[in-house]
């Protein structure tokens, strides 16, 4: 009888582990195919240039400077991982040469996207001193921005009486959190510990919910002001700031192991899943209160974000809720693989997913491709397939 019960048990295990899993193939699908857009899209890219977004069938690039040139290598970085196509190799080292001057810019805060998702990218797959000092001296251009007054990173610059800070910038932490572990100079851990428990206190309503912009006073420290720039309303919940957050408290947390800040991205995750407006196939609106819904744009970026964020959150949780995680980031997955979101090869500029929105209100980028819509897109199924 136990010999039989063993057999069955040693049966079902075999089955069980040679059905296939449906999501993991069309990530690999994907990888394929996005290895054959962005080969594309290398051939339409000038010289010197960043590929930004493709809109009115016209291909529209940046320069370095621009918040997403980091996507760009980013995504190349990702696809290279999973096909082994030297061709995106040779064209992410192109490209990084031309990136590695903004190691130095600190007229920005998002060397984080821009630096860490580039080059911090490739220290990962190929290890080099000079990609690590490239790392290091953006971490030092990045803290530049701190305010002991304001305790937080500036991200735009204004008028010399304000300090503006948008939750975007919790993204950007990552890059800080990594130059102390490879330094052991806590000045960028203090740094970013500061700047997200400054964050956590102001930018959050209590749904947990975000503002988008922050005005401190820069001299006394005192918020002056909460408003949108990208959203519907300063009191609206913009769908892209709800999962910068998300993702940026989960980071804080891996590199803390506070649990205060494991709480706060939960705490953001059950609001954008028990919000009445997010769709059943994960994919928000715009904004999560924009008033002409179900006929609101779509923002594929701000799913692929999340779709990223929820599969690490997963790892830190308890089984329950990981498990509502992870089947969320399989909806978002599985929904961005669908035709609705994924470009035919050798269409819609290069890029692999439709319907993002970048900033609604100036009618600038509304439902185009956004290079990091790819690229957090990329990182989830790649999250999916380490599982």
């Amino acid at each position: 009888m136990k010999t039989t019960f063993t057999f069955l048990i040693t049966v079902f295990l075999f089955f069980n582990a040679c059905t296939p899993d449906k999501l993991a193939e069309m990530s690999r699908e994907n990888f394929e195919d996005g290895a054959s857009q962005y080969k594309y899209m290398m051939k339409k890219l000038p010289d010197g240039v960043f590929p930004k977004t493709f809109e009115n069938g016209e291909f529209k690039t940046s320069g370095s400077g621009w918040w997403c040139s980091g996507f760009y290598p980013g995504s190349l970085i990702y696809l290279y991982e999973q096909t082994k196509d030297d061709s995106l190799l040779m064209e992410t080292k192109r490209i990084l040469e031309i990136l590695k001057k903004e190691q130095y810019n600190t007229t920005t805060h998002d060397l984080g996207f821009m630096m860490y998702c580039s080059f911090g990218n490739m220290q990962t797959i190929d290890p080099k001193p000079e990609y690590k000092e490239i790392l290091l001296n953006s971490a030092k251009s990045l803290s530049s921005r701190f305010s002991e007054k304001t305790a937080c990173i500036k991200s735009w610059d204004s008028k010399k009486e304000d300090f503006l800070v948008i939750i975007d910038n919790m993204m950007n932490l990552e890059l800080l959190f990594w130059a102390t572990q490879e330094t052991g100079d806590s000045t960028y851990y203090d740094i970013a510990v500061t700047h997200a428990n400054t964050t956590m206190e102001n930018h959050f309503r209590p749904d947990y919910s975000s503002y988008h912009v922050l005005n401190y006073d820069s001299q006394t420290g005192e918020v002056k002001e909460k408003r949108t720039a990208q959203g519907y309303a300063d009191s609206s919940a913009w769908a892209r700031g709800q999962s910068w957050g998300l993702y940026g408290y989960t980071v804080v947390y891996r590199f803390t192991h506070d649990e205060k800040y494991l709480k706060q991205a939960e705490h953001i995750a059950n609001f954008i899943l028990n919000h009445p407006n997010l769709p059943e196939d994960k994919i928000p609106y715009w904004d999560y209160d924009v008033p002409n819904i179900p006929n609101a744009k779509r923002d594929a970026s701000a799913g692929a974000v999340m779709g990223s964020a929820f599969l690490e959150l997963a790892k830190y949780v308890d089984q329950e809720s990981a498990d509502k995680y992870k089947a969320a980031a399989k909806t978002i997955i599985e929904t961005l693989s669908s035709p609705e979101y994924k470009a035919e090869i050798c269409t819609n500029g290069g890029f692999v997913l439709k319907h993002s929105v970048g900033h609604f209100d100036q009618g600038t980028e509304v439902d185009v491709p956004l290079t990091y819509a790819d690229y957090y897109f990329f990182e989830a199924m790649k999250r999916y397939l380490e599982w």
